[in-house]
């Protein structure tokens, strides 16, 4: 991975006066670009062949260049070009599975956040690690699937949009949907309410719901309109389903807003609270945007299932802020609230406390 020292050589070279805001034209980018535009950052967007027309359909979302690239790989050989614009990449959930994690880490670009969480992030196991080291109640993993006696959740590594996910019940089922040529994870199937929380850790605020270093902000929640999962059971019960050769799958088309009932926020502050000061132990801190991914139980209690250590796709419905973003700031969105952070990070020479 490029070392702190080299993303800070590069930055001891920008005009902080005149930052660029850089992302992949995809996932959030609308919103990033936009959050940008209205802190007085220059926007550019990196596009593969042409750029998207639909950019133009939203004039205050459209960047105010474009890098053109061949494919994504090509996105390493424009590091030079992205610095000599005072660049600042803003990484998504599509721009790391597009680039790749190994070439993402070794982007020689200053970027927002701690490149370091990928190692723990992108590794079910490792992540696990986290989040348990962290207090947090996860639902239960099965290691071998001649262990499964009830309903699982089979998840492949990586953000693959809930791609190739699928539910079992025996080991019969497991075999017959499984692709062994990926890693895998199985775990506990839970029964509630999915809630995407989507928080914002700042090391470099010290106001408001303060940690040990910086605070943690809730800007909004979600929750994710997934296909065919979310209509299947329309056409039938589930033993019907699978009698016609019918299953569910996981692949996210879309997001919900949600708010919750407001006796768990203490509940919800407290999981984002653990697990940035798990973080900061485990590779120097979480930063900025990040969601977990959990289930609301009857039982009120509130199980973490993953974590996205960056800006998540259900922060898109919120552009005009949220319930919980308007009590910060009006008009506030997970992109916008990005850029503010770069901005006070320029202001007061702190930019080596959020980029690497």
């Amino acid at each position: 991975m490029i070392t702190k020292q080299q993303v800070l050589d590069f930055l001891n070279n920008y005009d902080l006066e005149n930052l660029t805001i850089a992302t992949v034209c995809s996932h959030s980018s609308l919103q990033i670009f936009d959050g940008a535009r209205k802190e007085g950052f220059r926007t550019l967007g990196i596009c593969v062949g042409k750029p998207p027309k639909f950019y133009e359909a939203f004039p205050k979302a459209k960047p105010d260049e474009y890098l053109i690239v061949e494919n994504y790989d090509d996105i390493m050989n424009k590091a030079e070009e992205l610095r000599k614009k005072n660049t600042i990449i803003i990484p998504h959930g599509s721009f790391v599975a597009y680039l790749g994690t190994d070439n993402f880490a070794e982007l020689a670009v200053p970027t927002f956040g701690n490149r370091a969480v990928l190692e723990w992030e992108s590794d079910r196991n490792k992540e696990r690690e986290w989040l348990l080291g962290a207090g947090i109640h996860m639902p239960g993993k099965i290691d071998d699937p001649h262990d499964i006696k009830g309903p699982v959740m089979v998840k492949y590594d990586g953000a693959k949009g809930g791609k190739g996910f699928f539910v079992a019940k025996t080991y019969e089922e497991f075999d017959g949907l499984i692709d062994r040529t990926q890693k895998y994870t199985i775990q506990e199937f839970i029964t509630g309410t999915r809630y995407y929380l989507h928080y914002f850790y700042s090391p470099i605020k010290n106001e408001g719901y303060t940690l040990s270093e910086g605070s943690l902000e809730l800007l909004s929640m979600d929750r994710r309109v997934e296909s065919n999962a979310d209509e299947i059971f329309r056409l039938g019960s589930p033993r019907e389903l699978v009698e016609a050769g019918i299953r569910p799958t996981y692949v996210v088309t879309g997001n919900i807003p949600l708010v919750a009932r407001e006796s768990l926020l203490p509940l919800i502050f407290s999981l984002g609270e653990r697990v940035v000061e798990e973080s900061l132990d485990l590779f120097g801190g979480m930063i900025g945007a990040f969601c977990l991914e959990t289930v609301f139980t009857d039982t009120l209690e509130i199980k973490v299932f993953e974590i996205s250590a960056r800006i998540v796709a259900g922060t898109n419905l919120y552009v005009s802020g949220s319930p919980y973003a308007d009590f910060i700031q009006e008009n506030l969105s997970t992109g916008r609230r990005i850029a503010q952070e770069i901005k006070l990070a320029a202001q007061t020479n702190q930019l080596d406390k959020i980029i690497s």
